[in-house]
Parts: C-alpha cells; structure tokens; sequence
C-alpha cells in the first residue's frame, strides 16, 4: 500500500524536472540564436536609462518600462529581415538611439532642457557659437553613449567569425519572432500604461513640460512624441482653429474685465526717446558681487541706485535665448513651446512696442555687433516693427572682435553717431542696442578682460604679509565676472558718449538682462565655499559649507531691469527699487504705461497696476513674491515665512499658468492676432442699422 502511493508521487517529481530542463534549454537556445537582438535591447535600455542618470539624476522603473516597449517593438520589426541583413537594421536603429542620448545628454548639460525636432531650423546658429557648444556643453560623459556603436560592431564581427547567421537562418521563423516579441513589446507598453495618470497624460499631450515628460516617459518615448507633436505643429493652422479661436476670445473676454488704474507713473515717459540696451547673459547677483573692494558690474550698479530698479526681475526665455527675450520683451507673450517664434514663428501678426511706438510716430531702429541672419534677426526685427536693423558689416566696421563678433565698446562707440543721425532726421525715437561680448564662451576673450582681477588677496596671520589666492581665477565662473566687468566698462563709455554728444538730454535709457548665464549649479560651489588658506572647497559636512539647493538656483537666475534718466526732476520721481516680482512679459505693459500706449493682447501686467503679479517659465514653473512653484514635480518654495500655503490656491495658479502658456502659443501658431484683426473688419462691414 505504501509502495503504490509513493510511486505515482516519484514520477510527477521526475516529470517537473524534466519539463523545466526542456524550458530552460528552450531559453538558452532562444537566447543563443537571438544574440543580435538582445545585445541591441540591452545596450539601448542602458543608454536610454543613462541619459536620465546624467541629465534628472534620476533612475525609475516606470520610464524604463516605456523605453523597453518601444525598444522591443522597434526590435521585432527586424526579424522580418532576413538574418544576414539583420545586422544593418539594428546597426542604423543604434546609430539613431546612440545620437539621441548624446544629442540630448550634451544638450541638457547647457539649456536645462531636451532637444526637440522643432529646432532643426535653428541648427544653423550652431556654426556661430561652435566654441560655446565645444567648451561649455560637450562633456566627457556624453561620449559614453557611443559604447553602444562600437559592441554593435564588435559584436557583428565575431558573430560573422561563428557563422552566427548562417545557423540562425535554418532555425530562425522571421514571422513567429517577430509577433512574439511584438506582443511582449505590447504588454510591457501595457504595464506602463498602467501607472499613467490622467494629468501624466495631458503633460504628454501638451508637451512643453520636458522634464517631466522624460523622467515619467523616458527619452525615446519623449523624442517619437515630440516628432508627432512637431509635424502636428506644422498642421496645426489646418486643424484644431476653432477650438484655439474659442479659448482665445474668452480668455481675453474675462482679461477685458480687469479694472486697469492710472497709477503715478501714468504717462511719465510720454515723448521721450527710449534707448533700450539689450544686456547680454547679465544677472541680478553681478550688481551685489565684488572682489578685493572692486565691483564686477560698477556702472550697472550705479545706472540701478540712480534709476527704477526692479531687483526681482526674470527673464522668461525658452530654447530662443536671446532672440526669445527680444519677442517677449516686444509682444508681451511668452516664447514658443515649439520652436522659436524667430525662425519658425516671425511671419505671424504681434502688437508690439515698435509698432504701437511707431502709431505715436516714433523712428524705431535695432543695433547689433554679431551677424544679421543670426537667429533670423533680419526678418524676425522687420516683423516686430523695426524701421532698420543695423548689424555687423553691414552697418559696422569690424575693427574690433571679442567672441562671437564685433566688441561692445567699439559697437557703442560706432553707435553714437547713429543715434544722433537718428535724432537728427526724426523726432521721437525708439532704439534697441543689443549687447554681445558677454555671451558664451566666457573663457575665450583673449586680453580683453583679463586685467580684472577674481583672485583673493589676504594678509597672512602670522607673517602679516600680503598674498593672494587663486579663488576664481580659471574657473568659468571667474572667466563670467570677467567678461561681464567689461561689457560694464563699455557700457558705462556709452552712456558717457551719450552725454557727451547731448543724446541723453530728452531721452530714458531702459536695460535689461535677456536671460542667465547659462552656467550650471556646480560652477558656484567655488564662489560660495571658497576656503583660501587651502585654496579648496569646503567639504559638505563643514558648518560653512553654502549648499545650493534647486530654487536657490532657480532664482539666481534672475536679471536686472532698470529704467535710467540723466534728467533730475524726472529721476527723482522715478528713483527707488522695485522688490515686486516681474518677468519679461511685464515690460511691454508697465513702459506702455509710462509711454501712454497699450496693448490688448498682452499676457503681462503693468507691474504698478496689480498687487499678485506672477511670473510664468517655460518650463511650466512660475513665481509669485510668494511662491516658487515646480511644475513638473508639483512641489513649491515658499518665499513669505509669514504666508500660509493654500493649496487651493496653488492649483489654482498652475491651471492659470497653463492657461497662459496654452492661449500664447495658440497666438503664434495661429496666428490669432491677424485672424481676430480680420474678424473684427468682415463683422463691421456686415453690420448696418436698421
């Protein structure tokens, strides 16, 4: 009895093993004969994992699962190639996958963002900034990624020496791989579907909130949407109108509802000249930075004590850089979210300063040092109102280059006699001067600046002999105070010549930084834990050491505005600092203010005519004299100890944002301006009275 139960126990045992033998050996089998395909899903998981390493510092399942979906889909595709050829379908998809890790990881180092399709066209302004490109954001890490190249190639190699293919072909079902593997591709894309939320969705939709989208999607996922959403861009204008139009008229149906006051700056400037300096890659902290009792920025600093200051003041550029301040800075809207409105947006219709400067029969005129097609300027300046565009050779004699074209004190020098042929033939006058020297690469100048001195000089303790650290010296930051003490000596020459000439007599300088220096947080680790007598940095656990956590940084990027007079009576009106939180899309209504002019589609505020201004980025973050809110991760910083978090409040704010993002690109994409102007003349010449 015993024996004949045992019995039948012993052979469902042996039966298991078997069968799991026969599994196992299956997958070995699979595994040595599908060689080309894993080392290629491998090495592409690896890589597309690596990019959000170097650029987020961040490593999850979740955007893991949607690159290895795509990867396998991509894979299973190339088992309906025959083996032989196989090789060359994987090598070109790892060609492609290698690019866009680099591309992206190299990218990111500079911009704090990732790269899209839609700024192909501006691939052209590489070859004016290749030196900023080699030096400040090429990096030893992104030539990592070609790892995946060379085992690809490596790998071929000895599977040729095996006969690899040649096997593979008698065993290999082209068709049956390649259903499997999709399906299994199908299955991983499931699971990540499943973790998605309704808001991860929409983020994806919208697009512009990069960050976000990579870290929750991945880098492959993030590069296909992004082509989708670029060539649905191009058809936009063909679809979605109606719904674009609808947002449109409501949103400024309610912004029509905001009770504008006069305020006592009402009209302050009406009939001035306006000479606006364009103040290349210029922060706020230069203003309160010095070394050895010698400020970096000493005419700014005495423009800013004379002057209106606004001292929390933000750029709100996008990819555009420059050429992005100078539209939002003009239109009053917010930079593209695809793109740059300067070479895929500047045929559109935009109320502008020029343009409405130009209806109170002001001269309008723009100046700059570097290359007329650079960032399309040529067109983008005639399409924002500008009567002429001096630049480069064209206008200027180069008898003086520092980095990417003509100096800024032979630029301002050269100037000055312009502007008074301007003021000779016309009455009122509106110029923008946009500075140069200042722009990366800070460390390329030659002799320029290299008088100016970032080093620390210190009386010995015991010895009581003086002597000098290395602090700054060779350090891109270093090489940034440098740079930016002599665009500030050019300017301070400038508004001397102004004087001199008598340009100064009926006219307000307005300058303003167009964005940051683009330098990353751990270039001002140095600066602010400095320890001189070892000429080190400070180690994170020493009490002084000065962490610089990601707001702090944030909001160290911030450029200073200033509205100058040589006028007395006027200054002294005028004089005082501003604390109030502003941005870029702020200039435009608060000098339309003061100049008696404005404009209904403006997305800012005249910052004396509203109490809670609040600032928008492009990266969907924004800023109130309250709050620093992350979009992206929904966290905040609150900037008022003596203010309560109110989370209703919050989200109210985000949708806002959002809202404002959404209806300035559908301006550009759309062109709505135009279209509303169109409007507005078939309604009036199909309206009668009865």
């Amino acid at each position: 009895m015993n024996n004949s139960k045992t019995k039948p126990t012993l052979k469902r045992n042996q039966k298991l093993d078997i069968d799991f033998k026969k599994i196992w050996e299956k997958v070995i089998k699979y595994i040595k004969t599908n060689i080309l395909f894993f080392t290629f899903l491998l090495t592409s998981i690896i890589s597309a994992s690596l990019v959000r390493i170097f650029t987020l510092k961040a490593f999850d399942i979740s955007p893991m699962l949607a690159d290895t979906g795509f990867i396998l889909i991509v894979g299973a595709i190339g088992y309906f190639i025959k083996p032989k050829h196989q090789f060359k379908y994987f090598f070109i998809w790892s060609i492609i996958i290698t690019l866009c890790c680099f591309i992206n990881s190299m990218y990111y180092s500079n911009f704090f963002s990732f790269v899209s399709f839609s700024l192909l066209k501006t691939s052209s302004q590489l070859t004016d900034v290749s030196d900023a490109v080699v030096q400040n954001v090429l990096e030893a890490k992104d030539f990592v990624f070609f790892y995946q190249i060379i085992a690809m190639i490596c790998l071929n190699q000895y599977l040729k020496r095996k006969q690899y293919f040649k096997k593979v072909s008698k065993l290999e079902n082209g068709k049956i791989r390649a259903l499997n593997t999709m399906a299994v591709g199908i299955i991983v894309i499931g699971l990540f579907i499943s973790t998605l939320t309704s808001t991860d969705i929409s983020r994806l939709n919208k697009q512009w909130n990069r960050d976000y989208i990579v870290s929750k999607y991945g880098i492959l996922v993030y590069q296909v949407n992004d082509l989708v959403a670029t060539v649905q861009a191009k058809l936009n204008p063909l679809f979605g109108y109606d719904e674009a139009v609808k947002k449109f008229k409501e949103f400024y149906e309610e912004k029509e509802k905001e009770e504008v006051k006069e305020n006592k700056y009402t009209n302050i400037l009406k009939g001035k000249n306006i000479i606006m300096i364009h103040a290349e890659s210029m922060q706020t902290f230069l203003l309160n930075t010095s070394f050895n009792g010698q400020d970096v920025v000493p005419n700014l600093k005495k423009l800013a004590s004379e002057g209106m200051y606004f001292s929390n003041f933000y750029a709100q550029e996008s990819v555009g850089t420059s050429s992005d301040s100078e539209f939002t800075n003009s239109s009053s809207l917010l930079p593209s979210s695809s793109g740059t409105v300067s070479i895929s947006y500047f045929d559109r219709e935009y109320t502008t300063t020029q343009k409405l400067l130009k209806q109170m029969n002001y001269y309008t005129f723009s100046m700059h040092g570097n290359n007329c097609s650079f960032w399309n300027r040529q067109a983008l300046h005639k399409s924002l109102g500008y009567n002429y565009f001096y630049c480069y050779n064209k206008d200027f004699v180069i008898d003086d280059v520092v980095g990417l074209g003509l100096s800024d004190k032979s630029f301002f020098h050269q100037a000055i006699d312009k502007i008074k042929k301007v003021s000779e033939e016309h009455g009122n006058y509106f110029g923008n001067l946009i500075m140069l020297s200042n722009h990366t690469p800070f460390n390329n100048k030659g002799e320029a600046y290299s008088d100016f001195d970032v080093s620390y000089h210190y009386k010995d303790e015991v010895t009581n002999e003086e002597k000098i650290a290395p602090y700054m010296e060779g350090t891109k930051l270093g090489y940034y105070f440098k740079s930016a003490h002599y665009a500030d000596e050019a300017l301070g020459q400038f508004v001397q010549e102004l004087e001199e000439n008598g340009l100064l007599d009926n006219t307000v300088l307005v300058i303003y930084g167009d964005h940051d220096a683009k330098l990353k947080k751990s270039e001002y680790l140095r600066f602010y834990n400095y320890d001189y007598k070892t000429d080190s940095v400070l180690d994170k656990d020493d009490p002084d050491y000065h962490d610089i956590d990601y707001y702090e940084y944030e909001m160290n990027r911030k450029v200073p505005f200033i509205i100058w007079t040589n006028d007395e009576k006027l200054r002294k009106q005028i004089q005082g600092e501003q604390t109030k939180v502003m941005g870029m899309y702020d200039v435009q209504p608060t000098l339309g203010n003061m100049l008696g002019f404005k404009n209904p589609y403006a997305l800012g505020h005249d910052i004396f005519s509203i109490d809670n201004n609040i600032v928008i980025f492009s990266t969907g973050n924004w800023i109130t004299d309250k709050v620093y809110y992350n979009h992206s991760k929904g966290e905040f910083k609150l900037l008022d100890s003596n203010t309560a978090v109110n989370m209703d409040e919050l989200k109210e704010l985000d949708e806002y944002a959002e809202k404002v993002k959404s209806i300035s690109d559908s301006i550009i994409i759309y062109d709505l301006i135009k279209r509303s102007k169109e409007d507005e003349v078939v309604i009036k010449e199909n309206t009668y009275e009865k």
